[in-house]
């Protein structure tokens, strides 16, 4: 059962020695460097296909190595980890590729890095089947939310990703925690970036007809925040918690968008946008964690940091 009492304080992760995979990623590189500046051995694994990439990577003061999850590619992958946060995800509606990375390449990981303290499954809200404005939470029933908007393997492989990490944490007995991030987002990155620029562009944004759409963006210096409390609460079996930070309407933030920048933005309403998926946080902040930057606060630095003005 889960527990009820608050957790004390935890201080920032310092001193570690984490591998975060995927750290080319829309929300891995920005984590992998905010974790070396913080004072950590962060070793930055990822194809690296694009060298400019790894270069900036490096100049943050992060080990950058080859991990490929689709081939099982660990050979450069240090012993004596602390952590192992995995944010590798594929999306390329290829079903063989997408199930290799998502899934049986996560299995292959988690056995090789099987000395590790814990291991981090960054899993997604897409998950769920949509309740309307509804807050879902950890028990909600799952669904292919995403196949409409195009993302044809998303949910199901990340859900299949889940079970596969639940199954292998209590098979090698390494404490484990997966949590279903929400919309990640930052000062110059994440959803809401792209918004703004379509907002700046007279683009459409798709809205989906069973209005308002909800759902619970996390500033980046949130995601950063909470990864102590997550990783405290990494068992055997596997724990999954939500993450995310409060609920607000995608229509509601563009509105604040158009607001900053003095240009309305322009709805267009579409059955095949991504439905609410409101997130019940209530395990979260049992844990002791509560985010401290507010969507609106969040969406203005992004505009003050990313808006080109005309």
């Amino acid at each position: 059962m889960w527990s009820t009492t608050p957790m004390p304080e935890l201080a920032p992760l310092t001193g570690q020695r984490i591998l975060v995979t995927g750290a080319t990623g829309m929300v891995g590189g920005p984590l992998t460097k905010r974790l070396a500046a913080d004072g950590n051995t962060v070793f930055g694994g990822a194809r690296f296909t694009n060298a400019a990439a790894r270069d900036e990577l490096a100049g943050a003061g992060v080990n950058t190595i080859r991990v490929d999850l689709g081939t099982a590619d660990f050979a450069e992958i240090p012993d004596d980890l602390d952590y192992v946060l995995n944010f590798t995800v594929s999306r390329t509606n290829d079903w063989d590729a997408d199930f290799a990375a998502n899934v049986e390449g996560v299995a292959q990981l988690m056995e090789h890095c099987v000395g590790a303290t814990a291991f981090f499954q960054c899993s997604t809200a897409g998950v769920y089947e949509s309740q309307g404005q509804t807050p879902l939470t950890e028990e909600s029933p799952l669904g292919d939310s995403h196949r409409a908007a195009g993302f044809q393997t998303y949910s199901i492989s990340k859900i299949a990703g889940e079970a596969l990490v639940r199954h292998m944490a209590t098979t090698l007995g390494l404490p484990t925690v997966i949590a279903r991030l929400s919309v990640p987002y930052g000062d110059t990155f994440g959803w809401p970036f792209f918004q703004l620029m379509m907002i700046e562009r007279d683009i459409p944004i798709a809205v989906h007809p069973d209005a308002p759409s909800l759902y619970a963006p996390l500033h980046l210096d949130d995601i950063v925040g909470s990864l102590p409390y997550l990783l405290s609460a990494a068992s055997v079996p596997a724990t999954t918690i939500n993450w995310g930070g409060d609920n607000v309407a995608v229509e509601q933030w563009c509105e604040r968008i158009g607001e900053l920048v003095d240009k309305k933005p322009v709805f267009q309403t579409d059955a095949n946008a991504i439905p609410s998926l409101p997130l019940d946080m209530t395990r979260l902040h049992e844990l002791g964690f509560d985010p401290t930057v507010s969507w609106d606060d969040g969406i203005r630095r992004l505009v003050e940091t990313s808006h080109a003005p005309a």
